[in-house]
């Protein structure tokens, strides 16, 4: 019995540990890039750097507000850049429309050094819209159905070459099912585990637990059964909790079904602040150590934060973004038409 008293005291700090939270009341919003540019992909390097993909073939490092910008043409064509993904050692950008070519930019850690062609693809209905890294080594792209399965291709030797997976390996899509290249973050990944978010007359997560090789699809009570429909963004705090956030993109302030969460890996979802505030967002995270409790999201309508999973909102700011990534838990980039700024959260 002697026990008792430290054993609550115990449970008390366990308790206030894992629902640690920041409660922002505020956002500082600090510019960093102007151009005439839509930026839509995004990954920082640290709270100074920070690279980026757009259109009108630019890519670009964004050091201490100094820019390093590259245009990339395709034999006579520039290429439209909305997925973007970094390793220690280079920088990958991988084109929307036909034909698809992905570049490998070598980095020394200061400058690019290189820059080779690693992947191209031809074909009509030929859109890829986000990719990731799983570590230096093994990566990740996603894009449009062709022939009935999402277009998803591998690389496990650093990005210098990619593989495609068939059809007859990957769930089939449905009818009108297909994704947003809005912000770079269709897919999230957690140690061997990858989610993609798909969009359309269709709104489901595709979930792989060991890196592409096996395939399950869930359903989500997200709004879909329009062109413009469904889920924008998906991102996972651990191997079970999981937010996907989207909505419909010609009514911005609808707000029903346009949110919900995880807490089993994907399998299934709870919408949450349902009818309630924010409307459409094409972009969420979680903030670095919250335990998944604090979640931010970023669209053309404003930045929104919630520190309680998602089910009440703040609105932070009325700016408009379309792209969010964090740097520790109280900074993070963001993208938009014409700009890249920096968030100071507090």
């Amino acid at each position: 019995m002697r026990l008792l008293p430290s054993l609550l005291l115990l449970l008390s700090i366990i308790s206030c540990t894992s629902n640690k939270s920041k409660k922002f009341t505020s956002v500082n919003i600090e510019p960093v890039f102007t151009d005439s540019l839509s930026i839509r992909a995004i990954t920082p390097l640290d709270e100074n750097r920070v690279w980026f993909a757009a259109d009108k073939g630019i890519v670009g490092l964004i050091d201490n507000k100094q820019p390093k910008l590259a245009t990339i043409k395709y034999e006579d064509s520039l290429l439209h850049f909305r997925s973007i993904a970094a390793t220690d050692s280079a920088v990958f950008v991988l084109s929307i429309a036909n034909p698809a070519v992905l570049y490998k930019i070598g980095f020394d850690g200061t400058k690019a050094t290189n820059i080779q062609e690693v992947y191209t693809e031809t074909g009509e209905k030929v859109f890829y819209d986000s990719m990731k890294f799983w570590n230096n080594e093994e990566g990740i792209a996603m894009g449009d159905p062709i022939d009935g399965c999402l277009s998803i291709i591998l690389t496990k030797n650093g990005g210098d070459t990619w593989k495609k997976l068939s059809c007859d390996n990957l769930p089939k899509v449905e009818s009108g099912e297909a994704a947003f290249a809005a912000s770079n973050s269709n897919i999230s990944l957690y140690k061997d585990n990858v989610w993609i978010a798909t969009g359309g007359k269709r709104a489901r997560i595709f979930h792989s637990s060991n890196k592409g090789k096996d395939w399950e699809v869930f359903e989500t009570p997200i709004i879909q059964g329009k062109a413009m429909t469904g889920i924008y963004s998906v991102h996972f705090f651990d191997n079970k909790t999981g937010i996907i956030f989207g909505g419909d993109w010609e009514q911005k302030n609808y707000n029903e079904g346009n949110k919900a969460i995880t807490k089993d890996g994907g399998k299934t979802w709870n919408l949450i602040s349902n009818g309630n505030e924010p409307g459409y967002r094409s972009s969420v995270k979680f903030v670095p150590n919250t335990n998944g409790n604090d979640i931010v999201a970023v669209g053309s309508p404003g930045i929104s934060y919630s520190n309680d999973q998602g089910e009440t909102w703040q609105e932070l700011s009325e700016q408009g973004f379309y792209a969010l990534e964090f740097v520790n838990d109280s900074i993070a980039f963001a993208s938009g038409a014409n700009k890249i700024v920096k968030l100071l959260f507090k």
